[in-house]
């Protein structure tokens, strides 16, 4: 059986290449390359094969052919975001070789003379820009893939959308080519500026800038004080303590891309906190108030919580569109809050999490009954919280309401 060749080229075609690796092409019975790819040669009597969205239709090809000499291109190191791997985990490594050629990431990093040993990389063809956008938000050194849908210029305006304008960026075109061009440029300049799509991006974090936006100085991830969060009126402090927030928080034991609702959020101090824990999930805040549905709005957007979706309606009607949730809170007073509770058990996953937080003792005690009901394993607490203030050249503290706090999880099937 003939072993198939991978080979990277760069854009100064087979100019660039080995000795040994232009053979190859030269002897190949077949090359198999994307457009850009196969564009790059010239003269070859093989026969060729377009890599599409069909990578499928590749491997039943490449497995078919077991007398040929097939060369695979790919643009700069196959194995670095290239679909080498992809062949190797359909078909087994011992059936290709692997040449590679230098990246164009690589590449870029070197026209700028920056190390991207530590550097985040990332293929906007595979993720999502704002996932991109908020990784980017903690990093030193970025190496991006633009694309066509998503070219520099769209990236620059979603970064300095969300105050993250503290990088300085590159845009290196054509690498490679005689038509090769390096931006060096601010964010903002960037917006209205248009680029060849065979382009990387570099983002380098500026010295000495702090770790946010100065408007965004003491916003936390959980926890956020009260004050940091718009509340209609005359409802001003019914939303969840920052310290019962927390709690409830921890106990709901979010992951990255989990799935959440909150229910009766108010005006969504829980629902936010949840979206920056889980950026990379959906958080559903369920309010049936219009103002406090506005207000969740604007409290998202005051926030840049972006995976956090508003929802008008009473529970638990307003749900029924809604994929089955990860983990659920709870809050409020209200007659219904034990049926609430049991119908959102109900909707949990299995594993999934459910906090609900209440001031009443009859709340406590018709929702623990109905979940204990259940044979559940409820844990109850709680939360009392005192303020110290100044009194008389003294510390004093204030006594809040007490709260108390039901946290249960749902046996798996």
């Amino acid at each position: 059986m003939e072993r198939v060749h991978i080979i990277g080229i760069g854009d100064d075609g087979l100019d660039g290449l080995t000795s040994g690796a232009r053979a190859l092409i030269e002897q190949a019975d077949l090359i198999v390359g994307t457009q850009q790819s196969l564009n790059l040669l010239s003269d070859v009597k093989a026969a060729t094969m377009l890599v599409g969205n069909d990578l499928d239709a590749v491997v039943e090809r490449v497995a078919a052919e077991t007398k040929s000499k097939i060369v695979v291109l790919a643009i700069g190191d196959p194995l670095f975001y290239g679909f080498a791997r992809y062949l190797c985990d359909r078909l087994g490594k011992e059936r290709f070789e692997v040449l590679p050629h230098v990246s164009s990431m690589q590449l870029a990093f070197a026209r700028v003379k920056e190390s991207w040993e530590d550097a985040y990389l990332a293929n906007l063809a595979t993720q999502s820009l704002d996932r991109v956008v908020e990784k980017v938000r903690v990093a030193s050194t970025v190496g991006l893939f633009t694309t066509e849908e998503c070219p520099p210029e769209k990236v620059a305006g979603a970064l300095t959308q969300r105050k993250i304008d503290y990088f300085t960026a590159y845009v290196c075109e054509n690498l490679g080519s005689p038509d090769e061009r390096v931006t060096h440029a601010e964010l903002s300049e960037l917006a209205d500026q248009q680029f060849s799509s065979l382009n990387v991006m570099i983002l380098v974090r500026k010295p000495d800038v702090p770790d946010r936006p100065v408007e965004m100085a003491g916003r936390r991830l959980f926890g956020n004080a009260d004050e940091a969060f718009l509340q209609s009126q005359p409802k001003s402090g019914l939303l969840t303590p920052a310290e019962v927030r927390c709690i409830a928080l921890a106990n709901m034991d979010l992951g990255p891309t989990s799935i959440a609702w909150d229910v009766g959020a108010g005006s969504g101090s829980v629902a936010i906190e949840a979206a920056q824990v889980a950026a990379g999930g959906t958080i559903y805040a369920i309010e049936q108030d219009e103002e406090d549905h506005q207000l969740i709005a604007e409290n998202a957007d005051r926030f840049g919580t972006t995976n956090l979706v508003a929802v008008r309606g009473r529970a638990p009607d307003a749900w029924g569109e809604l994929p089955d949730p990860d983990a659920i809170f709870v809050g409020g007073a209200d007659r219904e809050t034990v049926h609430v509770v049991e119908a959102a058990y109900d909707r949990l996953r299995p594993g999934g999490r459910l906090v609900a937080v209440m001031g009443s003792i009859e709340n406590l005690a018709g929702i623990h009954e109905a979940l204990h009901a259940r044979n559940i394993d409820v844990q109850v607490r709680m939360i009392n919280i005192a303020h110290g203030t100044y009194q008389l050249e003294r510390v004093r503290f204030e006594a809040l309401n007490p709260t108390f706090l039901i946290a249960v999880v749902k046996e798996g099937e």
